[in-house]
C-alpha cells in the first residue's frame, strides 16, 4: 500500500487562488451569456459583433497585465493565459484577439517601452484601443528574420516601407508592433520595433484572408508606403528588434497553448452533453464502453495540456526560465485541441459534419493551433535544441 499524501504535499499545477477562480467564473459566464449566442454569426460573417469589442474592454480583458493606475486590471500573465482559455472555450476567435493584445502587443510595451510610450500606449490599449503585432511576411514565417520590411532613418524620423503578410486583429487595431529592417547588411542584427499607429500616412491596412477557421478574427496585410515614424516611436534599442520579437513570442506561446487547452475544453463538454443524449440501441451512446474510453482519452490529454500550460505560464510569472515549456506546451495543446475536436466530430456522427452543431467550428479552429506563433516544427526544434545544448 502506497504512503498517505502529506497535508503539505503542493496543489496540483491546475489548482488556483480564489482570486484566480473568481476571475474564471466571471469569464465564463461572460462568455457563456455574451459570447456564445453570437459565435455561429460572427463565424458567417468574418467578423466580430461590434457590440462585443466594448464589453471586452468595459470587463479589463483587453489590458489585463497593464497596472491599475493605467486603467489595467494590474493582474498576472497566469491571469491572462486562464482568460484566454475560458474565451477559447466557446469561441477560440475570440480568444486569439483577446491573446494577441495581452500577451503580445502589451507584453512587449511592459517590457520594452519607455515611460513615455507606456503612458501614451498602454492606457489607450486598456481602454478602447485593438493592439496587433506585425512581424510575418510573405517570405518570413518560420524564417522570421527574412524580412523585406525596410526602415530608413530621415533626421529624427523614420520612414518604412514594405508588406506584412498574416497580421492577426489587422482590421480592428489601432496601434501595430511592426518590425523591419534597418540594416540588412547587418542581418537579423538590423531587425528593429517601431509602434506604428492606425491613420499615419502611407500606411494601409490591406487585403483580408479568407481564412478556414477563427474566421471571426480578422487576417489581413499591412501595407506600409513611406510611412514616418518619429523617433520615439522606436520600441526597444534600434538594431535590437529580433530580442523584442524572439522574446515575446516565447510568452505569447503560451497564451497559444491556453487557446487549445480552451478550445478542447469546449469540444469535451460538448461530446460528454452530446453522448448522455445520443440514444442508439435503446440507450445513450455513453454507455457503451467504446464511448467511455473516448471521452476518457481526451480527458485526460486535455488534463496533462492544462497543467503544462499552466506550469509554462507560473514560471513565466515567478521569473524562471520557461522557453522549454513554453514550446512544449504549445506543441502538445495544438495537438491535443486537434484530436480532441476530431473526436467530437466522430462522436457527433452525421450531425458532427454539419453547421447545425457547433463542434464542426471547433474542429476547423484547432488547425491553426499547430501554425502561428511558432509551427510545430519549430517547437520541435527548440525543444531539441535546449535539451541537446
Amino acid at each position: 500500500m502506497s504512503d498517505p499524501i502529506p497535508n503539505d504535499a503542493p496543489p496540483a499545477l491546475s489548482t488556483l487562488s480564489e482570486e484566480e477562480e473568481m476571475f474564471r467564473e466571471a469569464v465564463r459566464d461572460f462568455a457563456e451569456s455574451e459570447i456564445a449566442p453570437r459565435v455561429s454569426e460572427m463565424d458567417q460573417n468574418q467578423a466580430y459583433d461590434p457590440d462585443l469589442l466594448p464589453q471586452l474592454f468595459e470587463l479589463g480583458l483587453m489590458g489585463i497585465e497593464i497596472p491599475e493606475e493605467m486603467g489595467g486590471a494590474g493582474s498576472s500573465f497566469f491571469t491572462a493565459c486562464l482568460i484566454v482559455e475560458e474565451l477559447s472555450r466557446v469561441d477560440p476567435a475570440v480568444g486569439t484577439l483577446v491573446d494577441v493584445q495581452n500577451t503580445l502587443c502589451i507584453n512587449a510595451l511592459i517590457r520594452w517601452g519607455t515611460s513615455a510610450q507606456k503612458e501614451r500606449f498602454l492606457p489607450r490599449l486598456a481602454a478602447d484601443t485593438v493592439g496587433a503585432y506585425a512581424l510575418s511576411e510573405a517570405g518570413s514565417g518560420s524564417d522570421a528574420f527574412a524580412l523585406a520590411c525596410r526602415g530608413t532613418q530621415d533626421g529624427d524620423d523614420w520612414l518604412l516601407n514594405g508588406q506584412k503578410l498574416w497580421i492577426t486583429s489587422g482590421n480592428e487595431a489601432g496601434v501595430f508592433i511592426v518590425f523591419a529592417n534597418v540594416d540588412p547588411e547587418a542581418g537579423y542584427k538590423g531587425i528593429t520595433a517601431f509602434i506604428v499607429e492606425k491613420g499615419m500616412e502611407g500606411f494601409t491596412v490591406g487585403k483580408k484572408e479568407d481564412k478556414l477557421g477563427i474566421r471571426a478574427s480578422s487576417t489581413t496585410e499591412l501595407i506600409l508606403e513611406n510611412v514616418r515614424i518619429p523617433g520615439e516611436n522606436v520600441l526597444g534599442e534600434v538594431g535590437k528588434g529580433y530580442k523584442v520579437a524572439i522574446e515575446t513570442l516565447n510568452e505569447g506561446r503560451i497564451g497559444i497553448a491556453a487557446q487549445m487547452v480552451g478550445l478542447a475544453q469546449g469540444a469535451l463538454d460538448h461530446s460528454v452533453k452530446y453522448v448522455k443524449e445520443r440514444e442508439q440501441f435503446g440507450r445513450p451512446i455513453g454507455e457503451f464502453q467504446g464511448v467511455q474510453f473516448q471521452i476518457a482519452q481526451m480527458a485526460t490529454e486535455l488534463e496533462a495540456a492544462r497543467n503544462m500550460v499552466y506550469n509554462a505560464a507560473r514560471l513565466k510569472d515567478s521569473g524562471h526560465g520557461f522557453v522549454k515549456e513554453a514550446a512544449m506546451a504549445k506543441l502538445f495543446s495544438s495537438q491535443v485541441a486537434g484530436r480532441i475536436s476530431s473526436t467530437t466530430v466522430d462522436l457527433f456522427g452525421g450531425y458532427g459534419f454539419t453547421r447545425e452543431y457547433p463542434v464542426e467550428k471547433l474542429y476547423r479552429d484547432a488547425k491553426i493551433g499547430a501554425i502561428y506563433e511558432g509551427t510545430s516544427n519549430m517547437q520541435l526544434q527548440t525543444i531539441a535544441k535546449i535539451l541537446l545544448k
